[in-house]
């Protein structure tokens, strides 16, 4: 698997969604779409980074853009966190973990000196024409919606 890199056509994928349904990158076409991947429902950093995009939401969508969040945690998980912090973005599972492979995000890590495989909290801005427009990796949450929502604009 190769990494991704801006200019490259975003990896089409089709996942089940919080709520019911299913999400796929093709039926955003003509649409910018911010793919942000992190790592579990209901930890710190990660419910920060999806209350800063649901804060962001109408921000997002004056730019003609989708938010869509995915980790490998379930969809019963998805629905929880969504309803406990009132999130207002589109979460995917991606349980099998093809997706966040294909996107080049499923990395080796590390915590106390023990190596796992885990997600790296990265961002992708894909332009209406499908093309990834910029990425952010290692993204660290404070200050990140704002950087990714300037991108969108400026876009």
């Amino acid at each position: 698997m190769s990494e991704l890199n801006v200019g490259d056509k975003a990896p089409d994928f089709e996942l089940p969604v919080d709520g019911g349904g299913q999400v796929n990158l093709s039926q955003f076409h003509g649409r910018k779409v911010v793919l942000y991947f992190y790592p579990k429902d209901d930890t710190s950093g990660c419910t920060s980074e999806a209350q800063g995009f649901t804060a962001a939401a109408a921000d997002f969508h004056g730019t003609n853009a989708v938010v869509i969040g995915v980790s490998k945690d379930s969809i019963k998980s998805h629905d929880k966190f969504k309803a406990k912090y009132e999130l207002n973005l589109i979460l995917a599972s991606d349980e099998s973990g093809a997706m966040v492979e294909r996107y080049g995000v499923w990395v080796e890590k590390s915590m106390y000196g023990r190596k796992y495989m885990g997600i790296d909290r990265s961002t992708l801005l894909i332009g209406p024409d499908g093309v990834i427009a910029q990425i952010w990796r290692k993204v660290k949450v404070p200050g990140h919606v704002d950087a990714v929502l300037k991108a969108a604009q400026a876009l």
